[in-house]
Parts: structure tokens; C-alpha cells; sequence
């Protein structure tokens, strides 16, 4: 999820921990836990700073190791002692359990996500994404925002976070069951399908599309229960030519390549060098498909320059592409 969801998950289940006898007879305790379920639902994501660095390292990184079995079990204990630190008079353990549900609810929310995490290391490196929950899913949001409103104008906070997450436990079911739906109905209309990704978007009722077959991409979108094919392209394999297997190289086609299980790809030459580009067509929006990675090589198969991330103009990549010629 994003980081405002992840704040407002973490406040809603301070509120909730009022419904603890041990947490709702001590202020000191209550305190102290509202502050560790906050930090605690936004340290898996500490990863983010791997931005500051370049998109590749980010890619390869967010949502590993900081999502992983041992992260899970370490964060906690790492939150319990920053914040017992400061509130030597709470409840150790149970200041340890809330900051330990915050974690988990962290991780686990994210696992709805199309981006998914790697939440079974150091087990398997598996991606689990079960894409049916927006990253930032508007309904998600709204129902926590109303709920500590409630709280503020003096709801108990125990019992409105409980039944909010009565309501979004159904919420998840429905969005569970669309999704099956949909699948359905694009097997009908792909027969031949070899895999079909079906990812959510800000609006409920829209999904993206994107499907394979032995030789074609399908890229669609679904409004409601009716699915529209957009655009299709060949299926054409990667060459194994001396360009290409010299662009595989570079780390941001590398990291692009990690994480894009759909996608094209383009290869041009110029007077003076060679651009290849690989086109995830996971995303496409309005016609123009977002996510890249590209890479410019001299006529010696030097790499001059390169660029994986998200761009909506050619003259935006180009400035992210310059390099002097040699």
C-alpha cells in the first residue's frame, strides 16, 4: 500500500489495541503502543530510501529483504526498544505484540498489491502478489480516515476500528471474487491464453489487462464486467544477438528484466549507436505505455547510457539518455 494508507492503518490499530484490557488500563501503555503501531506499520517500507540511489537498485530492492520472514521478526523488536525506551512505564509485551500486528498487517496488506512483496525469504524468492487491491485504494483510505473522525468527535476507537475491519474483510472477499470474474471472462474471449494478468487501478470497477499467448501479447481493459481489448502485439523472443545480450548487461535493463513478467521489446540503430528498449505492457495508459527500461550503446557495444523507470514523454527520456558520442 502507500504510505498515507500505512500511517492510517498503523493510527486505526493504536485504536484498536484500546479493545486490550491490559492497553486500555494504562495510559502510559496506551501511549506508547499508538506510537509503536504507527512506526511499526511504516518500517518494513524504510527500503524506499534505495530511491536516492537509482530506480534499478530500487526495483530489485523494495519489498525483499524488509518484507522478508526475518525482517518481520526483527522490526518489532527494534520498534519495542525505541519506543520502551522513551515510555520505560508501558506494558514490555504487550507494547511488543501490538508493534509485532503492526508488521504483519504491513506486510500482509501488500501482498494484495500487484507489486507484491517477497514475503516467504529466505524460504523463497517467490514474488506473492495477488493483485487485487489497488496501492492506493481510494475506498480503503476513505472508510480510515472516516474512522478516526469517529474517534476524534468521541467513538470508542476499539469498536469503530473493529467494525471497519469487519467491513473491509468483505470488501477484500468482493474484490477477490471480481477478479475471478474477470479472469473468466477473458478466458472465453483468449482461449489459447498462456498467462493472464489482471491488476487493479484507483477505480473499483476498472482493472487493466494484459495476456499472453504462444504468439501474441493482448493488452485491455476492463470497465464493470466488460473487457475491451486495446492493443496487441507480436510475440517475438529475445534474439541471443552480440547488442542485445550486451544491453541484458546493464543494471537498469537487468532490474527491468527482474520485474516485468509482460513486455516487448525494440531495438534501433543509428549513425553512431544502438538504442534497445523493453516496454512493460502491464501499465499502459492512455495509449502510452509508461514503464521502460532503455539502453544506448556505441557501435563498440559499450554502453553509453541507460534508464529504467516511469516516463510519459520521449523528450523526457531522451534528456534522462544523454551522452556525448564518441
Amino acid at each position: 500500500m502507500d504510505t498515507g494508507t500505512h500511517v492510517v492503518m498503523g493510527i486505526a490499530l493504536g485504536g484498536l489495541a484500546t479493545l486490550d484490557p491490559v492497553v486500555s488500563s494504562s495510559s502510559a501503555t496506551a501511549t506508547a503502543v499508538l506510537a509503536a503501531t504507527v512506526i511499526g506499520s511504516q518500517i518494513p517500507d524504510i527500503d524506499t530510501v534505495l530511491k536516492l540511489r537509482n530506480n534499478a537498485v530500487y526495483i530489485r530492492n523494495h519489498r525483499g529483504i524488509t518484507h522478508s520472514i526475518p525482517a518481520v521478526l526483527l522490526w518489532p523488536l527494534l520498534v519495542t526498544a525505541a519506543v520502551y525506551f522513551f515510555q520505560p512505564e508501558a506494558n514490555l509485551f504487550h507494547l511488543w505484540l501490538w508493534s509485532f500486528l503492526a508488521v504483519i498487517l504491513h506486510v500482509f496488506v501488500d501482498i494484495f498489491n500487484a507489486y507484491g512483496t517477497q514475503a516467504l525469504r529466505p524460504f523463497s524468492a517467490k514474488w506473492l502478489a495477488l493483485g487485487v487491491i489497488n496501492t492506493f485504494d481510494p475506498f480503503i483510505f476513505a472508510i480510515h480516515i472516516g474512522g478516526l473522525f469517529f474517534w476524534i468527535f468521541g467513538a470508542h476507537p476499539g469498536y469503530t476500528f473493529l467494525v471497519i475491519y469487519g467491513v473491509l474483510v468483505i470488501y477484500y472477499v468482493h474484490r477477490f471474487m471480481y477478479k475471478r470474474k474477470l479472469q473468466k471472462i477473458v478466458e472465453e474471449m483468449i482461449p489459447e491464453a498462456t498467462d493472464i494478468i489482471i491488476a487493479p487501478t484507483m477505480k473499483n470497477s476498472e482493472w487493466r489487462v494484459a495476456v499472453m499467448n504462444e504468439h501474441q501479447f493482448f493488452v485491455g481493459r476492463a470497465h464493470g464486467l466488460k473487457v475491451t481489448i486495446l492493443d496487441h502485439f507480436n510475440r517475438v523472443p529475445v534474439p541471443e544477438t552480440p547488442v542485445l545480450e550486451a544491453a541484458k548487461k546493464d543494471v537498469n535493463l537487468s532490474a527491468f528484466l527482474s520485474f516485468s513478467p509482460v513486455y516487448r521489446w525494440e531495438m534501433d540503430e543509428f549513425e553512431d549507436h544502438y538504442e534497445v528498449r523493453f516496454i512493460d505492457l502491464r501499465y499502459r495508459s492512455n495509449g502510452h505505455y509508461p514503464f521502460v527500461a532503455v539502453v544506448k550503446l556505441g557501435l563498440d557495444l559499450n554502453i553509453l547510457s541507460s534508464y529504467t523507470g516511469w516516463i510519459y514523454s520521449e523528450e523526457k527520456l531522451q534528456k534522462k539518455l544523454e551522452f556525448l558520442p564518441g
